[in-house]
């Protein structure tokens, strides 16, 4: 199997690198990532601006690209352009902090996943506890197995699947519901030395959503989470209920129109 690797944290990162090394024990793999830090960039593309691109030397035996762009960017030149249209299987990660929940919004590693998945390709987006003693070699080589035995002709057009590893002993693996884990937002004023006004943002976790399959309750259990999800955001239950709400106002307009003909 011929493996892209992208991710958001750039490409010196360990958790890309021991991806990299592990699954190239079995499997083509080429690299291709930012070369500095793009978290929480979304599905940000580059456009109207030139895209560099320069192999760098990590291994002997893995190509690896760093370039000026996004993680969708990445994948976009890793498929169409570095790869020659010849890859099996996108892979974005491992990242260094959980997506979970509404954090996939944001998430640089997701959407490099999900750019696979929107050119067709089998895709993967990785993530991990930000903690320094998490064992990434463990949560690769887990990878390995769950690629060598998932069914991947179970995913339908233009979806991927977000994993997300616990952060201690891995029990195996659940599907997940993507949560409700969300943030409430801080901003901290701070003063510049020209006495400009900028701001620091942080933020509370809230994990109120406690259905036993959502994502973060799953990690939390000692199991990798994996959800499959989607490039379409339309809220299908809520789009029924707006075509009768619609259909209704059709109906008395075309009631209003009728009777004042009859008068």
């Amino acid at each position: 199997m011929r493996i892209l690797l992208t991710n958001d944290d750039g490409v010196t990162s360990v958790g890309l690198l021991t991806l990299a090394e592990v699954l190239s024990k079995k499997h083509e793999v080429l690299v291709v990532a930012p070369e500095s830090e793009q978290s929480a960039t979304g599905h940000a593309i580059t456009v109207r601006m030139p895209i560099w691109v320069k192999r760098v030397k990590v291994f002997e035996h893995i190509p690896v690209y760093a370039t000026t762009g996004t993680p969708a960017d990445c994948v976009k030149l890793g498929v169409e352009v570095i790869g020659e249209r010849n890859i099996d299987l996108v892979v974005s990660g491992i990242n260094v902090g959980y997506n979970l929940g509404t954090d996939i919004v944001y998430s640089g590693t997701v959407s490099g996943a999900i750019e696979g998945a929107l050119l067709g390709i089998a895709s993967l987006a990785l993530s991990a506890p930000a903690n320094e003693d998490f064992d990434y070699k463990r949560a690769a080589e887990f990878t390995m197995e769950f690629i060598e035995e998932f069914d991947f002709s179970l995913l339908e057009r233009f979806t991927a699947l977000n994993l997300n590893f616990p952060a201690g002993e891995i029990k195996g693996w659940k599907v997940a519901r993507q949560s409700a884990r969300r943030y409430a937002d801080r901003f901290e004023a701070r003063v510049d030395p020209m006495g400009n006004t900028y701001y620091w943002m942080y933020g509370d976790v809230i994990e109120d959503d406690e259905r036993p399959d959502c994502d973060y309750v799953i990690v939390r259990d000692g199991y990798v989470a994996v959800t499959p999800i989607t490039v379409f955001m339309t809220h299908e239950r809520l789009l029924e209920r707006l075509k009768e709400v619609n259909e209704r106002e059709k109906d008395k307009v075309a009631g209003g129109s009728g009777a004042q003909k009859e008068g």
